[in-house]
């Protein structure tokens, strides 16, 4: 009996690709060869030419003279105004997370904030759980167009090379901060946990700053 596999598509092409930049493996300034992608990950070339484009309509591929496709670097100005609206649209996530969250969903982030404590030490793990808890917050905002927002804005998160969780003291830090955005959430307290989540934020970009900093060109 011959198995028929499913050929792989320009999505799944593009979720391998799009997840091999955001584990780092193809880094901010990677050249992007057809050839050796559909090599990397033994699929046909058509659905890596069409998870390019898609990434390129996403701003996460660009074109350089000289070296074709690669995966686009931010800089300077452009992580400060990744940040900048980020800053504004998680503290509106937490915001409305105050006034729409259920009890269960308050119960679940703060069993998440209790856990997350075993992982400080541990930064890659750590950005995994981060990217739940702020993905959970997003879901108990309840707000489908904040929600489309957000999502376009994660794909651009990918674009910052390293994680500030893995400078020292910035997982406790990050960790006390998740607890004070949650317990404003659960104290039904709007402002605060706009306050809470645009203070996280902000402290997340000056240690996004700093990390900048150390990475070789």
């Amino acid at each position: 009996m011959t198995i028929q596999r499913e050929k792989p598509s320009g999505s799944n092409a593009y979720d391998m690709l799009l997840d091999a930049i955001d584990h780092g493996d193809l880094a901010p300034g990677s050249r992007l060869r057809e050839t050796e992608i559909a090599d990397r990950f033994g699929i046909s070339r058509t659905p890596v030419r069409e998870a390019l484009k898609r990434l390129e309509q996403q701003g996460l591929v660009s074109h350089e003279p000289h070296h074709g496709a690669v995966v686009t670097k931010l800089d300077y100005r452009e992580i400060g105004e990744l940040y900048f609206v980020r800053e504004v649209m998680e503290g509106t996530a937490a915001r409305l997370a105050a006034l729409h969250a259920t009890d269960v969903e308050i119960k679940v982030l703060k069993e998440m904030v209790a856990a997350d404590q075993d992982y400080i030490d541990h930064p890659a793990e750590l950005m995994r759980r981060n990217k739940l808890f702020h993905r959970q917050i997003h879901l108990s905002a309840r707000n489908r167009f904040l929600d489309d927002m957000l999502d376009n804005m994660r794909v651009s998160l990918v674009l910052l090379a390293g994680t500030t969780l893995a400078i020292p003291s910035r997982g406790e830090q990050a960790m006390a901060e998740h607890a004070a955005i949650v317990d404003a959430i659960a104290r039904r307290d709007p402002d605060a946990a706009d306050v809470a989540a645009r203070k996280h934020i902000n402290n997340a970009y000056h240690a996004r700053i700093r990390l900048q900093a150390e990475l070789p060109e």
